[in-house]
């Protein structure tokens, strides 16, 4: 990439090209600091471009791609600042430019695209203060509005759209440590309601919709120790079940649907600390089988299928140093 950059968004774009986005970079010798800087990544050449920069430096953000083609980055923190500030990214002129704001400023929230175009902001820190409150961003007004609140607190969740039309929360940090509970939000009445809890608490792990419509949940920081297992959750049953464990117990890496149907889980840290590895899930067998090993051990990377097939592994940290190299997966 044009700058080293780790707890950066990386989005597909409609035309092919994924914008990167913010993060934390290298701001001196020795030290680390919050980046306002942007750039895409081009599959036909492989290369990486400077695009425009967002107003505001932020990282711990989220980047969502709206129906119109543009991207929404919605809050974050720089330096000691919690964002409540939003901005779009469009690709037809390579700018960003402001939006509404939250009521809110918060980081390590969730962002999730609704079926009627809306974009469902949930949870998230702001200061010491754990939020359960949930914000809609209606791209047409360009304003957020308030949309209920979350049956408890939580950070360093996940949240992921579901065939149904619901919006499963899961996970991440309360006000009691790590959680396993877990909700469904309903866009239609625009309320949260508790779900059955997974079968582990867990935060900082990920969350992949899967062909038939589950859901896998994999690794993350338990209770008290990194976890290599995963479960399912069956949005008919409404429930989770365990499957099949990784080779190797990972928290903050990434995981993505594959157009096999596998998923692609890489990198983040363990027991040994960060780690090349990767793993590829098989619905259909229930189990993790490792591959081929990144190029470079990392954490907090960005993981982008692309139209060709191949995954985009961008940036992260290794020995708490923001990287700059990307590798991709076939």
């Amino acid at each position: 990439m044009t700058v080293a950059r780790e707890d950066h968004t990386a989005t597909l774009l409609p035309n092919g090209k994924v914008l990167i986005v913010g993060g934390i970079g290298i701001s001196g010798p020795g030290s680390k600091g919050t980046i306002a800087s942007a750039e895409l990544y081009d599959p036909d050449g492989g290369t990486f471009a400077a695009t425009g920069s967002m107003s505001v430096a932020r990282s711990e953000h989220t980047a969502t791609l709206l129906s119109n083609g543009k991207v929404l980055v919605v809050g974050g923190s720089a330096v000691s600042d919690f964002l409540a500030s939003a901005e779009l990214y469009d690709p037809s002129d390579g700018t960003f430019e402001a939006t509404g704001s939250m009521a809110a400023a918060r980081e390590q929230h969730t962002a999730t695209l609704l079926p009627n175009g809306k974009v469902l902001i949930a949870g998230g820190l702001e200061n010491s203060d754990i939020l359960a409150g949930a914000e809609l961003y209606d791209p047409a007004a360009g304003t957020f509005s308030h949309s209920g609140s979350m049956t408890e607190v939580r950070f360093f969740h996940t949240a992921t759209l579901l065939p149904n039309g619901k919006v499963l929360i899961a996970g991440g940090w309360g006000n009691g440590g790590i959680l396993a509970s877990a909700e469904l939000y309903d866009p239609t009445a625009g309320t949260f309601s508790h779900s059955r809890s997974m079968t582990a608490a867990r935060w900082q792990y990920t969350a992949t919709l899967l062909g038939r419509g589950e859901v896998l949940i994999a690794g993350g920081w338990g209770s008290n120790a990194t976890l290599g297992g995963a479960e399912l959750y069956d949005p008919v049953a409404g429930t989770f079940n365990a499957t099949g464990g990784m080779s190797e117990e990972r928290f903050s890496h990434t995981a993505a649907l594959l157009p096999n149907g596998k998923v692609l889980v890489a990198g983040g840290s363990g027991y040994i600390g960060t780690t090349a590895s990767v793993d590829l899930y098989d619905p259909a067998a229930g189990t993790f089988t490792a591959t081929d090993s990144m190029t470079v051990a990392r954490i907090w990377q960005t993981a982008t299928l692309l139209p060709n097939g191949k995954m985009l592994i961008a940036g992260g940290d290794f020995g708490n140093v923001p990287l700059a190299s990307a590798e991709l997966y076939e």
